[in-house]
């Protein structure tokens, strides 16, 4: 029969009157000449013996008291701390990897960390690397134009299903750049490493304030990354057929005496096919430029001129040192998050927290034929 902590208390309060009244009794016949000393030893006994059991119930009834107040404590807080929402978690969440705390299981799920299969290696978990591969806030506006992907070991056809007229494929230009490259696009993995330094003043900030601040950083430099590569007039070994200048795509150079009569001729080189999307990418100061020249000077300065050429869209990137034009549907770019590994460390001289991540992209002309590079050539 289960005793009850109100009858244990019960039981404490008749064992402690009772032991106060031998003890009080004790009191009175001690002094007492005529009380023989056998019953004065019987109620030392029976003093002790209540003593001993109130002390031994009085522990139990504390102890319980004890934890019934710390249960009492803990649902207490448990109600006064909000439920943090779906978003609110999982920011928390990242805010604390970020931080380098060792995550819950509930945490990890949440970030959709698996580290069950990873073998004791840092892979950066997946809604993290999803983030940063998402939208950089140094923009690359080749994302905007090209097929952007997260696929391991991807392999493409050269030319979409959705193209599904004979004589595109059978259009000479097209059909000899199959024949020459295949007609399947393998996408490999380049490494690319990029560091983030946090301050103790972020660091120790808002889960919010931390987690935009790493991500932005993050996806910025791989925005960077991109437009380097992509744009890369002399590329670095094994990196060359991610560049639309490399002579291992050989894009097709089209001459003009000026910038915007190489653009235009460059435009109307490429096949009607590949007409219904055509951009033009280019630095800003040779735009304006060019703008200036063909307005002779009666530009206005007021208002902003349309920033397109005979109705193809521009894009700026400093690095398209010759304007790129064609159909940008036909380059991609793809990462393997499923390997992308993270470390981070403290660097104790500068007070700062290093986060640094390492992943693996391409980026693939899928179709040369798509595109044109303008190049001005004076005339003579």
């Amino acid at each position: 029969m289960t005793v009850t902590l109100y009858e244990k208390k019960q039981n404490l309060g008749t064992l402690g009157a009772q032991l106060k009244k031998v003890n009080e009794e004790i009191a009175m016949k001690a002094g007492d000449p005529t009380v023989a000393d056998k019953d004065l030893m019987q109620l030392q006994e029976q003093s002790e013996s209540l003593e001993k059991r109130y002390n031994m119930l009085k522990e139990q009834v504390e102890r319980e008291e004890s934890e019934q107040r710390s249960k009492f404590q803990q649902k207490a807080a448990k109600a006064q701390t909000p439920i943090m929402t779906a978003e609110e978690k999982l920011i928390h969440a990242k805010a604390e990897f970020y931080r380098g705390q060792k995550l819950s299981s509930d945490y990890k799920q949440v970030l959709g960390d698996d580290d069950s299969t990873t073998h004791g290696s840092k892979l950066l978990p997946v809604t993290i690397a999803n983030d940063i591969i998402a939208e950089p806030t140094d923009t690359n506006p080749l994302r905007d134009d090209e097929l952007v992907t997260a696929v391991t070991n991807l392999e493409r056809p050269r030319i979409d299903v959705t193209i599904d007229d004979d004589s595109f494929v059978n259009d000479q230009e097209v059909a000899k750049e199959i024949g020459l490259k295949g007609d399947t696009v393998k996408f490999g993995r380049n490494k690319t490493k990029l560091k983030v330094a946090i301050s103790e003043a972020i660091l120790n900030g808002t889960d919010t304030n931390l987690v935009e601040h790493v991500n932005a950083q993050l996806q910025a430099g791989l925005a960077r990354k991109e437009k380097k590569v992509a744009f890369a007039e002399t590329p670095k070994s094994g990196e060359e057929e991610m560049s639309f200048y490399s002579t291992q795509n050989n894009i097709k150079k089209v001459s003009g005496s000026t910038l915007f009569d190489a653009i235009t001729q460059a435009a109307g080189d490429i096949a009607d096919e590949f007409q219904s999307d055509i951009k033009v990418y280019m630095t800003r100061p040779d735009y304006l430029k060019m703008i200036k020249e063909l307005s002779n000077g009666a530009v206005s300065l007021f208002g902003k001129a349309p920033e397109e050429i005979l109705g193809y869209p521009v894009r700026f990137t400093e690095l398209a040192k010759k304007p790129v034009v064609g159909n940008f549907k036909y380059a991609q770019l793809n990462y393997e998050i499923s390997s992308a590994l993270y470390e981070q460390w403290k660097d104790y001289d500068k007070g700062v927290n290093n986060f640094q991540l390492t992943a693996w992209f391409d980026h693939k002309i899928l179709l040369a034929s798509a595109f044109r590079i303008a190049d001005v050539v004076a005339s003579k």
